[in-house]
């Protein structure tokens, strides 16, 4: 079972566990949010510490409209 957490922000907080092909592991603190599309945004820091592979770039849409360029990553999430 998941449980999340409610931040002092009022944010609904989550733990997931992000792996790459290498089996490295890293847990990391999520904010669950509502316009959820099936992608996961990372620190940079976390991209690199888990060598996790570049898939391509894509225009994302953000939620207060404007669209800015992603690279976009290939990661195991648990």
């Amino acid at each position: 079972m998941m449980q999340s957490v409610v931040n002092g922000r009022r944010e609904a907080t989550l733990t997931v566990v992000v792996g790459s092909s290498t089996q490295q592991l890293q847990a990391v603190d999520t904010v669950i949010d509502t316009g959820f599309s099936g992608f996961l945004s990372l620190p940079s820091a976390i991209i690199t510490t888990l060598n996790l592979p570049w898939s391509a770039s894509d225009i994302v849409s953000l939620g207060d409209g404007s669209e800015t360029l992603f690279d976009l990553y290939t990661a195991v999430v648990i």
